[in-house]
């Protein structure tokens, strides 16, 4: 009887072992694939964070302000639609004006001419009406200043030939008388309208310029 006993004992712990639920063998990891699995869910969860944090910069929009065209004037449009210039009269800047060609400018008495003590003498000089007015009764040419100062040398303007329409040449005058004291002297003239006012631009005045022996 006290032989039996452990043969039981053995037997009984073979069943329970016997009827005991297998352990699964679970499969080897691949290393590699999970490295790569995790470093591309970083890179994804580092790519939404900067998306959402990354401000988006667009260019300005320029906006242009068209400039609007002025309507252009002629001279004549800007002295009829201005009533003070009309109440005065067509100024002379808009209708007269006056300009020559060096090479023919001095018709008679080159600068430097030699006189005589109280010598008379006529100055020409061709200029070219470049205004939009016709030159007519009243144009004419007038005295300016002198050097020496206040020496007008008896100087009395001739009369216009004839009517000088715009674009046209015409020969200007002065009857002059030289000094009676010798030495250089230096006058300058200048064109006005029918009604006496001078026009033509500051270095469009003309000059005479003699030398008294």
């Amino acid at each position: 009887m006290k032989n039996k006993f452990p043969v039981v004992v053995i037997t009984t712990m073979l069943i329970f072992t016997a009827c005991a639920p297998a352990t699964p063998v679970l499969p080897t990891p691949d290393l590699f694939a999970i490295r790569t699995s995790a470093a591309n869910t970083v890179v994804a969860e580092f790519t939404l964070t900067a998306a959402a944090f990354t401000p988006t910069f667009l260019p300005p929009t320029e906006t242009q302000t068209p400039i609007p065209e002025l309507p252009t004037a002629t001279a004549t449009e800007a002295f009829t639609n201005d009533p003070t210039l009309a109440a005065l009269g067509t100024p002379a800047a808009l209708c007269d004006d006056y300009d020559w060609n060096l090479a023919t400018l001095d018709v008679t008495i080159l600068d430097g001419t030699p006189m005589t003590p109280s010598q008379e003498f006529v100055k020409t000089w061709k200029i070219r009406n470049t205004g939009i007015c016709t030159w007519g009764d009243g144009y004419q040419l007038i005295f300016s200043y002198s050097n020496p100062p206040n020496l007008k040398m008896n100087g009395q303007p001739v009369p216009l030939p004839s009517l000088v329409a715009p674009g046209e040449e015409v020969d200007v005058s002065v009857n002059l008388k030289a000094p009676t004291t010798p030495g250089e002297y230096t006058a300058y003239w200048q064109m006005v309208n029918s009604k006496g006012i001078p026009f033509g631009k500051k270095q469009y005045i003309l000059s005479v310029k003699i030398v008294v022996q």
